[in-house]
């Protein structure tokens, strides 16, 4: 019987209309009160724990603005990007290719700053969405997934493992629900541009009854309660942060490769104060942002003048081609394949 955490819900339609069908949904709000009347809101899918630091830095910089965080799942920031009625003026997703969509769409405004220009051309597209962080997803593992067995270092490891070993990872394996991450959609989509070998991984864990995911945090969560043994794609900025407070996992690199994505931000087109909101993306940029960013939030900085010297990783560039798989007819083909693969009977 396949057990799923969190309850699929059909993506496919909104991505295709012009305007969500639902409403967007928060999950957490925090408001940190300034000193004058101009308020600067913020959907974004990083952990308001994690970006305290960064939004109480600025707001050093800006007492004046009162700041509205609001903490979504990467769907809900692209229905709100989308929305008529909503009225954010920062829009912050691990989801490149939602946020790239609804720039080509028409919701996202241009911002040219000094700053911007800094930045190399990959890591931003029309002067609309800007990456500011670079992140891997990665494998993470419970300490005593492999005890007795080879740790794996590549995919065609992995799974020769899980073939010979099919009841220690019966239904301890966790990996993100494809249908309702828009992340998980992201990494998925780039495995298979990265490697037929995708194909195969997903058909042995699917015959392995695997648990399916919202998000990094909740399966870094169940290896800690020893729910599950191994978890697929992580991000690993916060892998390593859970993994630095309670020692009870690791992360396993991959050396076949490894998906580096972008967590990116835009200012949609009905922002109220898009001032602030690209003083906000100036400072995210800026050295003292970026030192925030690493030091205090634990996110890896995008640097631009760093360059990757390990060519496992794979950067996930902005650009056109994060729309393909956003076509309805393809991204209905992929689910269909992800489906029989996972969601085997």
């Amino acid at each position: 019987m396949r057990f799923i955490l969190f309850a699929p819900t059909l993506l496919s339609l909104f991505l295709c209309l012009p305007l969500p069908l639902h409403a967007y949904e928060t999950e957490k709000e925090m408001l940190f009160a300034g000193t004058g009347t101009k308020e600067l809101n913020i959907i974004s899918t990083t952990d308001i724990d994690l970006f305290q630091p960064l939004i109480k830095a600025f707001q050093q910089r800006r007492p004046e603005l009162t700041i509205n965080y609001s903490q979504a799942s990467s769907t809900a920031v692209f229905q709100a990007i989308t929305h008529q009625e909503s009225r954010f003026d920062l829009a912050i997703s691990s989801a490149m290719d939602l946020q790239t969509k609804a720039a080509n769409d028409g919701f996202a405004q241009t911002f040219k700053s000094p700053t911007t220009a800094s930045f190399p051309p990959w890591s931003q597209w029309r002067d609309q969405v800007f990456g500011f962080s670079q992140e891997p997803a990665v494998l993470v593992a419970s300490k005593a997934a492999f005890q007795g067995l080879p740790v794996p270092r590549s995919r065609p490891e992995l799974i020769e493992i899980l073939r010979t070993s099919p009841e220690r990872f019966r239904g301890k394996i966790g990996t993100y629900d494809a249908r309702i991450s828009g992340l998980g959609y992201l990494f998925a989509t780039q495995d298979v541009r990265q490697s037929d070998g995708y194909w195969r991984l997903t058909e042995v864990m699917g015959a392995l009854n695997p648990k399916l995911f919202c998000c990094s945090s909740s399966m870094i969560k169940a290896i800690e309660t020893n729910e599950i043994l191994i978890a697929y794609n992580v991000l690993g900025s916060y892998a390593h942060t859970r993994i630095m407070e309670n020692d009870k996992a690791v992360i396993i690199p991959l050396s076949d490769y490894t998906n580096v994505m972008m967590r990116t931000v835009l200012i949609p087109t009905q922002a109220q104060n898009p001032q602030s909101a690209g003083a906000f993306i100036d400072f995210l940029l800026s050295r003292p942002g970026r030192h925030i960013l690493e030091v205090k939030v634990g996110l890896p900085a995008l640097n631009p003048n760093n360059a990757i010297t390990d060519y496992s990783r794979r950067p996930i560039r902005l650009g056109p081609g994060l729309l393909v798989y956003l076509d309805l007819i393809k991204r209905q083909r992929f689910l269909a394949d992800w489906e029989n693969s996972m969601l085997q009977k």
